[in-house]
């Protein structure tokens, strides 16, 4: 059975990494295509709207895959469709009212402080309107939808669309006329395609929950899973954390030393990201089956389900860190040109950083499923404090290079503190559907 677990949670992950493998190819592509075309400068500006439009949609999107996969799990392992269905509408109308909140925010974000980050004057409208777009991309609900329902193969052909539409308009615009503002329009159009096809999944896989005639009963959700309010706010906070983790350092970048700086630092993060891509698969795969298995498997194979995880995503995190030591340059100046080799000081620091997040895989998920969502909260909130802390020290003087080692100290105590926290919850025995 331990097997089995384990196997169910790598089968999921190789067929995510095969979608993000063939999606890393692709991304690669045209972000070569974008540092060549629009040059430093430009690419800079790109940068800064696209950071500032993933940090709007981090904190508005609420995460909602997070609540249909912890409490759609034991619905689904019960085939209770209508209370599925129930909680996946709950799930999509906040994703609408992220989108809405998300979009007053961003107009004021942009209108109000875009010179903070060093924006062009005359690209802000444009930086808005992508912003919006992207807010109502959001696919969180369905996501957790086809997550809950063990469907990692089905999504995989869904995400390939972004990647793919990307890799295809960049080659096109490349061709007609490479311009910042075509690229934008372009990665919004091609992020709305996606939400409506992974509604459309949804639908398909779940005729029987994702209707009308259930869906339009939301309200007993939030009878039926009693707790999710709390689980809701928790992870709602921990998500705005994460974002203001992952793309601060981006936008203090672009505060503290220019638009320049600030494409340096994002070509940088886009790689060291790739590298450990496989955090973000494993955590997908890892937090559907460590919550199907809190309560459908025995706790001594639930400990071993996290043991194999933990051991599985530390390996892989010393080897991304050495292969961004090793190639980390020659792969930099292969996409952006001589111009960016220098980025590579920052992309060791940021692999370091991304490796302490792969090496923790298997904390959020163990502490959602014991209940335990706010300790979760509170290594983010650890992390945070020790980003906010080390930027103020390192960047006036180190700049972009500094942030990034204060992404990866910020990384170290977000792995020890979460670690602590987790193993101790390890044989904390399953909660009810309405304790979290």
């Amino acid at each position: 059975m331990p097997e089995s677990l384990l196997g169910r949670m790598l089968t999921n992950t190789v067929w995510l990494l095969g979608g993000k493998g063939f999606g890393a190819i692709c991304s690669l592509l045209y972000l070569a295509i974008l540092t060549r075309s629009l040059g430093l400068k430009g690419f800079g500006h790109f940068s800064l709207i696209f950071g500032t439009s993933q940090a709007l949609v981090a904190i508005a999107g609420f995460q909602t895959w997070r609540i249909v996969v912890r409490y759609g799990a034991e619905h689904v392992h019960n085939k209770n469709w209508g209370a599925f269905g129930r909680l996946s509408m709950l799930c999509g109308i906040l994703d609408v009212l992220g989108a809405i909140v998300g979009s007053v925010i961003a107009w004021v974000v942009f209108y109000q402080f875009g010179d903070a980050l060093d924006i062009n004057p005359d690209l802000v409208g444009t930086a808005f309107w992508f912003s919006v777009a992207a807010l109502w991309a959001i696919v969180s609900a369905p996501t957790g939808i086809v997550r809950a329902l063990d469907r990692f193969d089905a999504a995989t052909y869904v995400e390939a669309i972004v990647p793919v539409g990307r890799l295809i308009a960049a080659v096109g615009i490349w061709l007609t006329g490479p311009s910042l503002v075509r690229f934008l329009i372009a990665w919004a159009v091609i992020d709305l395609i996606e939400a409506a096809l992974y509604w459309a999944l949804a639908r398909y896989l779940a005729p029987d929950a994702i209707n009308w005639r259930v869906m339009r009963q939301w309200r007993e959700a939030l009878h039926e899973n009693l707790g999710i309010v709390r689980f809701f706010l928790v992870t709602f906070a921990t998500a705005t954390v994460d974002a203001a983790i992952r793309n601060g350092p981006l936008l203090a970048v672009g505060y503290f030393a220019g638009t320049k700086a600030a494409g340096l630092f994002r070509l940088a993060q886009q790689l060291s990201q790739g590298l450990g891509k496989l955090s973000t698969l494993l955590t997908r795969s890892a937090y559907a089956e460590i919550a199907r298995a809190r309560f459908a498997a025995a706790s001594g194979e639930f400990r071993k389900l996290v043991i194999h995880t933990s051991l599985l995503a530390g390996g892989a995190s010393a080897l991304i860190v050495v292969l961004a030591i090793v190639l980390g340059k020659q792969l930099l100046a292969l996409l952006g040109g001589d111009a960016f080799g220098a980025a590579h000081v920052i992309l060791v620091p940021l692999t370091i950083g991304a490796a302490f997040e792969l090496a923790s895989v298997a904390f959020e998920p163990v502490l959602h499923s014991t209940g335990n969502a706010r300790q979760a909260l509170g290594a983010k909130l650890f992390s945070l404090a020790a980003l906010a802390v080390s930027i103020s020290i390192f960047a006036p003087t180190h700049t972009a290079t500094g942030i990034g080692w204060a992404v990866a100290i910020a990384g170290a105590i977000a792995y020890i503190f979460a670690g602590i926290m987790a193993w101790r919850k390890l044989d904390t025995p399953p909660p009810p559907a309405s304790a979290d």
